[in-house]
């Protein structure tokens, strides 16, 4: 018996920085605009690729995206390596390699090229414990310029509900230097999640509600020092399983853009169509589009 009642006192590991406010954020619905197509194909238990053709105001555009995942079992179900790659119509290219080192390391790299330069490039890494996870990041190092981006996360769980934690960012140029730090705190309810990061940057704070198996309510508040801009948002997702369909809507925020999604599984058929539009009422703009995927 005591065994059993340790093991459930026992504090669990909070997951990544940046995944804080991700239940909030998968809420709300993603802009659609013009018409895409994406083909995805399993090749085996281990590989799979796709084709995405992106038909909108701009020029076409087609890419291929492929993606290995190995047989190294991690303990939250996530196999490794992994590397993941998407490659457009003119050149341009972004990819990432993803290694398990230990049961607790895990350690990336990330680069992005823009046709045949480098834009961006980063290695971090990553250590789970029981009760933590602390992440070091390096993003663009040039030793010839001495220039590098330097980010650190720690979050640590302080009771079963609550996680503090933190983040720095160290950048230096050939005329600048400094660094940000930002704290972060988040409740965990049975039915919603609290998140809050704050710091000289400004605040971003999130709000999640399981209202039942079908609604979910997500508020938002983004405040910057930089832009001396304020935005409030909101939005709320439908489940309804019955008729395989998810409808994200009421996305509305304080800039006065509007906008609702729907996602809908044309079963028995390996397709599913997603619908989307959003309004913006002070620049009078409305965005729409459709996507169609084929598993």
């Amino acid at each position: 018996m005591g065994n059993a009642a340790a093991a459930e006192r026992r504090l669990r590991n909070p997951g990544s920085f940046e995944r804080l406010h991700r239940r909030c954020k998968e809420v709300f619905p993603q802009q659609l605009e013009g018409v895409k197509l994406i083909i995805n194909k399993h090749l085996s238990s281990h590989f799979q690729a796709a084709h995405i053709i992106h038909l909108s105001s701009m020029l076409p555009q087609y890419s291929f995206k492929a993606m290995y995942s190995g047989d190294q079992e991690a303990d939250s179900g996530e196999t490794f390596p992994q590397l993941m790659g998407e490659i457009d119509g003119s050149g341009s290219l972004n990819a990432q390699c993803v290694v398990m080192l230990s049961n607790r390391i895990r350690a990336r790299a990330a680069f992005q090229t823009q046709q045949e330069r480098f834009q961006t490039w980063q290695f971090d890494t990553q250590y789970h414990g029981d009760s933590f996870t602390t992440t070091v990041t390096l993003g663009n190092p040039d030793i010839l310029n001495q220039s590098v981006i330097l980010v650190a996360h720690f979050l640590q769980s302080v009771t079963q509900n609550l996680v503090l934690g933190g983040e720095m960012v160290y950048h230096r140029r050939p005329s600048e230097e400094g660094a940000i730090f930002t704290l972060a705190a988040q409740y965990t309810a049975s039915q919603w999640i609290g998140t809050l990061n704050i710091g000289r940057g400004g605040a971003h704070a999130t709000y999640y509600h399981r209202a039942n198996d079908q609604v979910q309510v997500g508020v938002g508040f983004e405040a910057s020092t930089q832009t001396q801009e304020t935005t409030f948002s909101f939005g709320y997702q439908l489940d309804i399983p019955k008729a395989n369909a998810l409808f994200r809507a009421g996305s509305l925020d304080s800039n006065w853009v509007v906008g609702a999604a729907l996602e809908k599984r044309l079963a028995p058929l390996p397709l599913t169509l997603a619908l989307g539009a959003f309004i913006d009422h002070l620049k009078n703009k409305l965005q729409y589009g459709f996507t169609v995927t084929v598993c």
